[in-house]
């Protein structure tokens, strides 16, 4: 019997790739999650960019703790089982007025893992709505690899700025249109993409990657991951620690010796050594 799901919704994400909306945050957890995020962000000058955007629950102890959200974890184990990783996690932020989109893609394509068995949970700190570049999903569409290219646009906030390289009927897409606090589910081999945020403020979006124990990577030499519900007998990733302190020198360093690992997978054959800005 699923733990948070109903019947119909792991139905649903099975038949169409994804499910939304669910609720996860009050909406004072959630001004909480996002005024931490900016108070972080007058600390480094800015808006959080680059290799800072990717696996900050490796050095920021709020977003560790919100990789463990109980309702979260018991939505993942409704489709994926009682045995959960965190792989990685992203910010997707787009500033207010921002030409930055994301183009329809597959996560899977360059991910390098061995299974299709892995599961994207998108928190919202903000609205996602039709101004400010919510997601689009193709339902169905997680049932097979697609051809993808790369474009490296600017704009694009995409690792490669890749995009699906067949024609792609947009009228077919649904709009995943979020509260602040909710989250979307969707598959590793659904195809989605955002267009820019035309609003006057900040779209905020915190994606979370979640695996069974059993899924391995099969590109890269060396991975991590967080254990965060269950067991891992298969051990075939390293197990990384959770952070005792915000920022700490020690988590600051250990995050950037696996984000470069994973910069390996995920530009490889590219010569890039760092995430794009």
């Amino acid at each position: 019997m699923p733990k948070l799901l109903s019947d119909d919704a792991v139905a649903k994400y099975q038949r169409d790739g994804y499910y939304f909306p669910l609720d996860i945050l009050s909406d004072a957890e959630t001004w909480e999650l996002r005024h931490k995020l900016e108070e972080y962000e007058t600390t480094t000058g800015g808006p959080i960019q680059g290799d800072l955007r990717h696996k900050a629950h490796l050095y920021l102890t709020w977003l560790n703790d919100l990789i463990r959200h109980p309702r979260i974890l018991d939505a993942v184990e409704d489709v994926l089982g009682p045995n959960i990783l965190c792989w990685s996690t992203s910010f997707f932020i787009k500033e207010a007025s921002d030409p930055s989109f994301v183009s329809w893609h597959q996560d899977a394509t360059y991910w390098g893992l061995s299974s299709p068995d892995v599961m994207t949970v998108w928190v919202a700190f903000t609205p996602a709505n039709l101004l400010n570049g919510c997601m689009k999903f193709m339902p169905g569409s997680h049932r097979q690899q697609l051809e993808h290219k790369d474009t490296f646009d600017k704009n694009n906030l995409l690792s490669r700025g890749q995009e699906i390289a067949v024609k792609v009927d947009e009228s077919k897409g649904v709009d995943a249109i979020l509260k602040p606090g909710q989250a979307s589910l969707h598959h590793v081999l659904l195809a989605h993409g955002s267009e820019p945020n035309k609003s006057s403020d900040r779209r905020i979006g915190f994606a979370i990657r979640y695996i069974p124990t059993y899924v391995k990577q099969a590109v890269g030499e060396k991975d991590s991951a967080t254990l965060v519900r269950g067991t891992d007998t298969y051990n075939s990733f390293e197990h990384e620690p959770r952070p005792t302190a915000a920022a700490t020198p020690e988590s600051m360093a250990l995050h950037a010796a696996i984000v470069g690992r994973q910069v390996q997978v995920l530009y490889r054959g590219t010569g890039q050594d760092h995430f794009r800005p």
